[in-house]
Formats: C-alpha cells, sequence, structure tokens
C-alpha cells in the first residue's frame, strides 16, 4: 500500500515538547508522601478497579469497531485507544485540578491546585485510599467519556480534529461536570445529587456530546443515499461486550472507594441490571416480530450497564432489574425511531447512552435507599419522598444544557482549528486509508 503524501504538522510536536519542558523543571520529589489512615485492602481494591476501568476504552474500541463497515474498522478504534494517550497528558496536567481543584463557585476546580499534579502524592488521603490512586481511578472515567463520543462521529470524522475535540470537551466539558457533581464544593453535590458512578458525567455529556456532533457534521454520504452498510464484525462487539461488562465492574464497584458492603451491592447491582436490559432488549425485538439477535443482545447490555451507574450504590438489587428493563425498552424505541429521521448517529450513542444515562438518573431519584447507603439523605420517590427527584429532574435539565450547548461550542471552535469532517474523496475511500494509511487484511 502506498503511502499517502500529508503536509508536516510541528505544532502538536511543539505543544508536547512545551508540556515535557514544564515537567521537567515542576518539583519532582514530594515533601511528605502521606500514608496515616490508608487501608492497604482498600487501595489494593481500587488499584484493580482502576485497571478494570481502563480495559473498558479497549472495550470500547471493539464494540464500536465491530459495528462500522469494514473500511473504517481501524479508525474507529484507534479513537478509543488514542484517548488512553491523550487524555492522560491532559488529566496530569490540568484535567485533574479543574475536575477537583478549589472550587471557583461550585462550577470548576482552579486549574493551577493540582497543575501537573502538584501536590497530589503528598495529599491527605482520600478516604482510605492515596489521593494519587483516587486521581488515576477518576482518569480511566475521564478517559472513556470523549470515546464515547465517538460512536456518533464514525465514518466521517477527520482524525487530527476528532484530538483537538476530545482535549476540549475533557477540559471544558467533562471536567467541570465531575467538578459539580463529585467535588465535595461542587453546586450538583452541594444540592444532593446522587451520581454513583457517572451517569451524569460520563453518559449524559457523552451522550449530549454525541447528538451534537450528528447535527453539526451531518450526515453520511452512505446514510444520505439509504446504502446498506453492514457491521464489519459481530464477533468484535461479543468481544467488546464481555470486555465492557467486565470493566464495569470496577467502573460502579469501584466507585464505592472501599473494599466493603457498598462496593459488593454496587457489583451486584451492576450485573442485575445488564442481565436485565440484554434480554429486554431482545425480547422486546422478537415482540416486534425480528429474530433474537447477537448485536441486539450487546447494545441491551451496554444500556443497562450505563443506566445502573449513577443508582448502583444507591439502590436495591430488584430495583436494578427495573432501572436495566425500563432503560432497554425506552433507547430501543428510541433507536428504531432514530433511523426513521435524518439524524445521522452513526452508532446510536444518545439513544442508548446519553437516554441510557438520563433514564438512569431520574430512577436514582426513585429508588434511592438510606438502607443501602448511608449517604442517601432523602429517600427516592418510591418511597414516599418527593425531593430528591425533583432535584434530579432539575439537574437533567441544568446537566442537558450544559453539555449539549457546550458540545456545539467546543465543536465549532474545533472546526475552525481543523475541519471537522474529511472530504467525500476520504469518507467514500474509508478512514482507514484515508487517515491511517492503514486497512484491514482481505480474507
Amino acid at each position: 500500500m502506498s503511502e499517502k503524501k500529508v503536509k508536516p504538522s510541528y505544532v502538536p510536536l511543539a505543544i508536547l515538547a512545551a508540556v515535557t519542558v514544564v515537567a521537567l523543571f515542576m518539583p519532582g520529589i514530594p515533601t511528605v508522601i502521606q500514608t496515616e489512615g490508608i487501608n492497604s485492602g482498600d487501595t489494593a481494591w481500587m488499584l484493580v478497579a482502576s485497571a478494570l476501568v481502563l480495559i473498558m476504552t479497549p472495550g470500547l474500541a471493539y464494540f464500536y469497531g465491530g459495528m462500522v463497515n469494514a473500511k473504517n474498522v481501524i479508525s474507529t478504534m484507534l479513537q478509543s485507544f488514542i484517548a488512553m494517550g491523550v487524555i492522560s497528558v491532559v488529566w496530569v496536567t490540568v484535567g485533574y485540578s479543574i475536575a477537583f481543584g478549589e472550587s471557583v463557585g461550585g462550577f470548576f476546580g482552579n486549574p493551577t491546585t493540582h497543575f501537573m499534579f502538584k501536590g497530589v502524592l503528598e495529599a491527605a488521603p482520600w478516604g482510605t485510599i492515596p489521593a494519587v490512586v483516587f486521581a488515576f481511578f477518576q482518569l480511566k472515567f475521564a478517559v472513556i467519556t470523549p470515546a464515547l463520543v465517538t460512536g456518533s462521529m464514525a465514518e466521517r470524522i477527520n482524525f487530527k480534529s476528532y484530538v483537538v475535540f476530545m482535549i476540549l470537551f475533557s477540559i471544558f466539558i467533562y471536567a467541570p461536570l465531575a467538578h459539580m457533581t463529585w467535588a465535595s464544593e461542587g453546586f450538583l453535590f452541594k444540592m444532593g445529587v446522587l451520581d454513583f458512578a457517572g451517569g451524569t458525567v460520563v453518559h449524559m455529556s457523552a451522550g449530549w456530546a454525541a447528538l451534537a456532533a450528528a447535527i453539526y457534521l451531518k450526515r453520511r454520504r452512505s446514510h444520505e443515499s439509504g446504502s446498506f452498510l453492514p457491521p464489519a464484525n459481530i464477533p468484535y462487539v461479543l468481544l467488546g461486550t464481555g470486555l465492557l461488562w467486565f470493566g464495569w465492574f470496577g467502573f460502579n464497584a469501584g466507585s464505592a472507594l472501599s473494599a466493603g458492603a457498598l462496593a459488593a451491592s454496587a457489583f451486584a447491582t451492576t450485573n442485575t441490571a445488564a442481565g436485565a436490559a440484554g434480554l429486554a432488549w431482545v425480547l422486546f425485538d422478537a415482540a416486534r416480530g425480528k429474530k433474537v439477535s447477537a448485536l441486539g443482545f450487546c447494545i441491551g447490555v451496554v444500556v443497562g450497564l450505563v443506566a445502573i451507574t449513577p443508582a448502583a450504590g444507591f439502590v436495591s438489587i430488584p430495583h436494578s432489574i427495573v432501572i436495566g428493563v425500563v432503560a432497554s425498552l425506552i433507547s430501543n424505541y428510541l433507536a428504531h425511531y432514530r433511523t426513521k429521521t435524518a439524524l445521522d448517529d452513526t452508532l446510536d450513542v444518545f439513544p442508548c447512552h446519553g437516554v441510557g444515562g438520563m433514564v438512569g438518573m431520574v430512577l436514582t431519584g426513585v429508588f434511592a435507599s438510606s438502607a443501602i447507603n448511608s449517604a442517601v439523605a432523602e429517600q427516592g420517590l418510591f418511597f414516599g419522598e418527593t425531593s430528591l427527584f425533583l432535584k434530579h429532574l432539575l439537574a437533567l435539565v441544568l446537566v442537558s444544557a450544559f453539555a449539549f450547548i457546550m458540545s456545539f461550542v467546543v465543536l465549532k471552535i474545533t472546526d475552525i482549528i481543523v475541519p471537522l469532517r474529511v472530504s467525500e474523496e476520504d469518507e467514500a475511500l474509508g478512514l482507514d486509508v484515508s487517515q491511517h494509511d492503514e486497512a484491514l487484511l482481505e480474507a
């Protein structure tokens, strides 16, 4: 395969060099590493949980890569893998500080508080685990969130512009939402909104960004012409689903931040919601006269995992079945309805991740119980109290507006810096070759 010549670009290399130089002159040795109050068992579990969450991003790569057309598999998968590199550097540089630094009005953290991870090693423990373990556990959430958005952009996004978008999204949308929701001085946290593991921060932000991207990028040529491009590799989707399901135990059970009863409860609700949602998806398809499909079951499982994420440590195991089933049925209906519209959300990120996250957030306000988690100050609607439910409805509106509007702003800025969409010629050729000079071997 002959390599396509491209114009050299030294700007990204210069930026990385500048970051490296700044890192070189940052204080590298902490004054005192905190060991007081650290529990070795909790720390060991959180290190494992962090690794589990990281494996979700390769899982997402296979999940998305198997669903696109064969000429776009490598590019789609790389969009997930490159996030592990890009966001790792962004998070250490300013991302963690914006998410968990000194609060600025409850909306974002001061970027200088932990710039280049300043003071993280010597910081007081986060509960019973070292602050640096908490920081890197949170990094894995920051990695997968922009990767989720790529499903709506698939088969037409310029790779360079995607990297720019990912950086801007992480700094101006993800990190502020993490601060609002999880930092002790955060606006939503102080309001009493519950989000155990990221229904708001991860899935709603990614879902609304995906909808904005699908609208901004407009339709693929194949979508406009009605051409059917079959999924490249269903076994990839199955493998990706398995990795996601496996890693999601770290995502949700790890959010207990300790190896105890709460982690065990979150582990159980996660698995139960996933199984119920997968079954609900294929049974709903069967009720409408469709065959049970591997693709349908996998999508249903992921929707269940998304929906239980905000609720995992707040609801009972039986209620997790309800959450999984309700989210699956709603997402299934909306995904099929979307095919009748002009919206080209390539892999249905908004109907599955965005709507799944919103359903989970609302149902957290319905089923949250102090019997499961003492941090629940106000019982859910199911137990006769309305305050928490109403707060969640308000947060739903506020977060949706913030994520959707800011995503449009970020997309526009990105498009000015580097054109977002590939040319018609490159789209027809396929992004694997046009963007990366790589392709799957012919069978």
